[in-house]
């Protein structure tokens, strides 16, 4: 899915530049079922994406221009069945000891990660999640035992509950609720459940545009927002 390309840039990209324009532009990408599609893409970057000239006796290359990213990204394989929270603990030793950031692939947002990390620093905890309220795809019913509607209410965002949004900010600390034998546990099941219950997490609000690439339906809406210069993500 993050090689799922929005207007003709895989949602990765879109989702490192959201971070790299806010000044963080140093990745770690967690590889797992086809992480080759992954590692060919930024193996090839810089020649795809750039105007050349190439001496075919030689092999000498003259770069013209290119469409350069200041990306440093580590790709680490992390195994074709491990889940989310040992994806995490298989790159531990990429992150050091200071607080890192932790996203989804298929998401996109016009998030201000100074604010979130202000948060973040704020509360003193050891974990931060975003906090959205997604768009409304459906309306609501109210009905009695009989089946008889007794309101109908059109999709409205008053009706949207917050949800978590990815864009994490966590200190080194949260390893502690990962256990070494975690291949089959899930990131958001045991140490989301417990940093919770311990008090050590809290949630960023975001009232700005969030969506995530779900079903074929997001993909088209997002390629029609990027299209039309509607993306409010697109904050570079």
């Amino acid at each position: 899915k993050p090689m799922i390309e929005i207007g003709g840039k895989p949602i990765l990209w879109h989702i490192m530049k959201i971070y790299a324009t806010q000044g963080f532009n140093e990745f770690i990408v967690c590889l797992g079922y086809k992480g080759e599609v992954i590692k060919n893409y930024f193996l090839n970057y810089y020649n795809q994406s750039s105007n050349f000239t190439i001496d075919l006796g030689t092999g000498h290359i003259d770069i013209h221009s290119t469409d350069k990213c200041d990306f440093k990204v580590t790709l680490v394989e992390t195994g074709l069945e491990t889940k989310t929270a040992g994806r995490l603990r298989r790159v531990k030793e990429f992150l050091g000891k200071d607080d890192f950031m932790l996203t989804y692939g298929d998401g996109v947002s016009n998030i201000n990660l100074a604010e979130l990390i202000k948060f973040h620093k704020m509360h003193g905890k050891l974990a931060t999640l975003t906090s959205v309220k997604p768009e409304q795809n459906f309306g609501r019913l109210q009905m009695d035992d009989q089946g008889k509607v007794t309101r109908f209410r059109e999709k409205s965002q008053e009706d949207a509950v917050w949800i978590n949004g990815g864009f994490f900010v966590l200190k080194h600390e949260v390893f502690n609720y990962i256990p070494n034998d975690s291949d089959n546990m899930m990131w958001e099941d045991e140490p989301l459940d417990k940093l919770t219950t311990d008090g050590q997490l809290h949630a960023y609000k975001h009232e700005g545009f969030w969506k995530c690439m779900d079903a074929m339906r997001d993909k088209i809406q997002l390629d029609e927002l990027w299209a039309t210069n509607n993306a409010k993500w697109k904050i570079w």
